[in-house]
Protein backbone atom coordinates (compact mmCIF):
# COMPACT_ATOMS: atom_id res chain seq x y z
CA UNK A 1 0.00 0.00 0.00
CA UNK A 2 2.69 2.40 0.89
CA UNK A 3 4.35 1.66 -2.49
CA UNK A 4 1.39 2.34 -4.33
CA UNK A 5 0.86 5.83 -2.63
CA UNK A 6 4.40 6.62 -3.55
CA UNK A 7 4.21 5.81 -6.83
CA UNK A 8 0.73 8.09 -7.45
CA UNK A 9 1.98 10.84 -5.00
CA UNK A 10 6.24 11.52 -5.84
CA UNK A 11 6.55 10.03 -8.84
CA UNK A 12 7.35 12.44 -12.19
CA UNK A 13 5.06 12.32 -13.49
CA UNK A 14 2.53 10.44 -10.79
CA UNK A 15 1.60 6.60 -11.55
CA UNK A 16 -1.24 4.55 -10.52
CA UNK A 17 0.71 1.22 -9.26
CA UNK A 18 -1.29 -1.79 -9.81
CA UNK A 19 -0.44 -4.80 -7.48
CA UNK A 20 0.25 -8.35 -8.29
CA UNK A 21 -1.21 -10.81 -5.45
CA UNK A 22 -1.04 -13.75 -4.18
CA UNK A 23 -3.72 -16.72 -5.29
CA UNK A 24 -4.71 -17.23 -2.13
CA UNK A 25 -5.38 -13.51 -1.16
CA UNK A 26 -9.07 -13.52 -3.02
CA UNK A 27 -10.01 -16.09 -0.11
CA UNK A 28 -9.45 -14.24 2.58
CA UNK A 29 -12.75 -12.41 3.66
CA UNK A 30 -12.22 -8.80 3.60
CA UNK A 31 -8.56 -8.94 2.47
CA UNK A 32 -9.86 -9.94 -1.07
CA UNK A 33 -12.66 -7.10 -0.98
CA UNK A 34 -9.53 -4.46 0.25
CA UNK A 35 -7.11 -6.13 -2.49
CA UNK A 36 -9.87 -5.44 -5.33
CA UNK A 37 -10.78 -1.83 -4.41
CA UNK A 38 -6.67 -1.17 -4.23
CA UNK A 39 -6.67 -2.14 -7.61
CA UNK A 40 -4.72 -5.75 -7.03
CA UNK A 41 -4.78 -8.51 -9.54
CA UNK A 42 -4.18 -11.98 -9.27
CA UNK A 43 -0.55 -12.05 -9.99
CA UNK A 44 -0.98 -14.61 -13.06
CA UNK A 45 0.81 -13.93 -16.07
CA UNK A 46 -2.12 -13.22 -18.68
CA UNK A 47 -2.92 -10.32 -15.85
CA UNK A 48 0.19 -9.14 -15.66
CA UNK A 49 1.11 -9.09 -19.41
CA UNK A 50 -2.20 -7.17 -20.49
CA UNK A 51 -1.20 -4.73 -17.90
CA UNK A 52 2.53 -4.17 -19.15
CA UNK A 53 1.39 -3.90 -22.55
CA UNK A 54 -1.41 -1.46 -21.51
CA UNK A 55 1.84 0.72 -20.54
CA UNK A 56 0.70 0.26 -16.84
CA UNK A 57 2.55 0.88 -13.75
CA UNK A 58 2.96 -2.61 -12.09
CA UNK A 59 4.51 -3.47 -8.66
CA UNK A 60 5.95 -7.03 -8.31
CA UNK A 61 7.73 -8.80 -5.34
CA UNK A 62 9.84 -11.46 -6.51
CA UNK A 63 9.77 -13.01 -3.00
CA UNK A 64 6.14 -13.88 -3.23
CA UNK A 65 4.97 -15.39 -0.12
CA UNK A 66 8.77 -16.41 1.00
CA UNK A 67 9.45 -12.78 1.84
CA UNK A 68 6.11 -12.47 3.62
CA UNK A 69 6.68 -15.33 5.73
CA UNK A 70 10.18 -14.35 7.40
CA UNK A 71 11.05 -13.91 11.30
CA UNK A 72 12.28 -10.96 12.86
CA UNK A 73 15.88 -12.46 12.69
CA UNK A 74 15.29 -12.87 8.90
CA UNK A 75 14.74 -9.21 8.17
CA UNK A 76 15.81 -7.49 4.83
CA UNK A 77 17.25 -10.68 4.37
CA UNK A 78 16.18 -11.33 0.65
CA UNK A 79 14.86 -14.76 0.03
CA UNK A 80 15.35 -16.60 -3.33
CA UNK A 81 13.64 -14.87 -5.63
CA UNK A 82 11.02 -16.34 -8.98
CA UNK A 83 11.63 -15.90 -12.28
CA UNK A 84 8.23 -15.05 -13.84
CA UNK A 85 9.01 -11.82 -13.59
CA UNK A 86 12.13 -11.57 -15.98
CA UNK A 87 9.84 -13.61 -18.37
CA UNK A 88 7.11 -11.65 -18.60
CA UNK A 89 9.43 -8.15 -18.95
CA UNK A 90 11.92 -10.04 -21.48
CA UNK A 91 7.98 -10.69 -23.47
CA UNK A 92 6.91 -7.36 -23.17
CA UNK A 93 10.15 -4.90 -22.96
CA UNK A 94 9.22 -3.70 -20.08
CA UNK A 95 11.55 -1.83 -17.69
CA UNK A 96 12.37 -2.70 -13.98
CA UNK A 97 12.86 -0.17 -11.52
CA UNK A 98 14.18 -1.76 -8.66
CA UNK A 99 12.86 -0.61 -4.98
CA UNK A 100 13.90 -0.87 -1.33
CA UNK A 101 11.20 -0.47 1.47
CA UNK A 102 12.54 -0.28 4.62
CA UNK A 103 10.37 -0.18 7.77
CA UNK A 104 7.77 -2.75 6.53
CA UNK A 105 9.65 -5.65 7.94
CA UNK A 106 9.54 -4.12 11.40
CA UNK A 107 5.30 -3.04 11.29
CA UNK A 108 4.62 -6.72 12.69
CA UNK A 109 7.70 -8.10 13.60
CA UNK A 110 7.22 -12.57 12.74
CA UNK A 111 7.92 -14.10 15.84
CA UNK A 112 7.35 -17.81 13.98
CA UNK A 113 5.56 -18.95 11.33
CA UNK A 114 3.16 -22.10 11.59
CA UNK A 115 3.05 -23.10 8.39
CA UNK A 116 1.00 -26.61 9.04
CA UNK A 117 -1.95 -24.15 11.22
CA UNK A 118 -1.32 -21.56 7.89
CA UNK A 119 -1.82 -24.75 5.32
CA UNK A 120 -5.39 -25.66 7.40
CA UNK A 121 -6.30 -22.83 7.47
CA UNK A 122 -5.80 -22.08 3.32
CA UNK A 123 -2.53 -20.20 3.89
CA UNK A 124 0.85 -20.32 3.12
CA UNK A 125 1.87 -18.93 6.69
CA UNK A 126 0.25 -18.45 9.96
CA UNK A 127 2.81 -15.70 11.64
CA UNK A 128 3.39 -15.09 14.94
CA UNK A 129 3.71 -11.69 16.06
CA UNK A 130 3.93 -9.88 19.60
CA UNK A 131 0.28 -9.14 19.29
CA UNK A 132 -1.51 -11.47 16.88
CA UNK A 133 -3.34 -13.75 17.69
CA UNK A 134 -3.34 -12.70 20.69
CA UNK A 135 -4.85 -9.10 20.75
CA UNK A 136 -7.64 -10.96 18.00
CA UNK A 137 -8.03 -8.94 14.82
CA UNK A 138 -6.79 -5.84 16.76
CA UNK A 139 -3.38 -7.66 16.73
CA UNK A 140 -3.30 -7.29 12.74
CA UNK A 141 -2.81 -3.10 13.31
CA UNK A 142 0.87 -2.64 12.70
CA UNK A 143 3.26 -0.61 14.40
CA UNK A 144 4.01 3.21 14.07
CA UNK A 145 7.21 2.50 12.38
CA UNK A 146 8.34 4.61 9.68
CA UNK A 147 8.50 3.44 5.99
CA UNK A 148 11.72 4.77 3.70
CA UNK A 149 10.95 3.83 0.39
CA UNK A 150 14.13 3.99 -2.19
CA UNK A 151 13.89 3.67 -6.02
CA UNK A 152 16.68 2.79 -8.33
CA UNK A 153 17.73 3.49 -11.49
CA UNK A 154 15.49 1.71 -14.70
CA UNK A 155 16.88 -1.52 -15.69
CA UNK A 156 16.40 -3.03 -19.15
CA UNK A 157 16.98 -6.42 -20.14
CA UNK A 158 17.25 -7.99 -23.46
CA UNK A 159 16.64 -11.65 -24.84
CA UNK A 160 14.23 -14.20 -25.47
CA UNK A 161 11.66 -15.16 -22.63
CA UNK A 162 11.98 -18.55 -23.32
CA UNK A 163 15.81 -18.60 -22.35
CA UNK A 164 17.23 -21.55 -19.88
CA UNK A 165 16.41 -21.36 -16.63
CA UNK A 166 20.76 -20.42 -15.60
CA UNK A 167 20.08 -17.44 -18.50
CA UNK A 168 17.14 -15.66 -16.40
CA UNK A 169 18.48 -16.80 -13.15
CA UNK A 170 21.75 -14.25 -14.25
CA UNK A 171 19.64 -11.26 -14.83
CA UNK A 172 17.30 -11.83 -11.88
CA UNK A 173 20.11 -11.89 -9.93
CA UNK A 174 21.11 -8.56 -11.24
CA UNK A 175 17.52 -7.42 -10.41
CA UNK A 176 17.82 -8.72 -6.56
CA UNK A 177 21.74 -7.04 -6.05
CA UNK A 178 20.05 -3.80 -6.80
CA UNK A 179 17.20 -4.30 -4.55
CA UNK A 180 19.50 -5.34 -1.45
CA UNK A 181 21.91 -2.15 -2.04
CA UNK A 182 18.88 -0.04 -2.07
CA UNK A 183 17.87 -1.98 1.37
CA UNK A 184 21.01 -1.53 2.62
CA UNK A 185 21.37 1.76 2.12
CA UNK A 186 17.74 2.58 3.68
CA UNK A 187 18.66 0.50 6.94
CA UNK A 188 22.13 1.83 7.05
CA UNK A 189 20.60 5.75 6.55
CA UNK A 190 17.77 5.73 9.49
CA UNK A 191 18.51 6.37 12.98
CA UNK A 192 15.69 4.32 14.14
CA UNK A 193 12.80 1.99 13.22
CA UNK A 194 10.44 4.90 14.80
CA UNK A 195 11.61 7.82 13.64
Amino acid sequence: MMLGVATLLEAEPPRIARGMGEFWIPQLPFVNWLASRAGALVGTPENCTQLLEAGECVMVFPEGVRGMNKTFDQRYQLQRFGTGFMRLVLETGSPIVPVGIVGSEEQQPGLLNLRRLGRVLGMPAFPITPTFPLLGPLGLWPLPVRYRIHFGEPMLFEGDSADEDSVIEAKVEQVRAAIAALLEQGCAARTGIFR
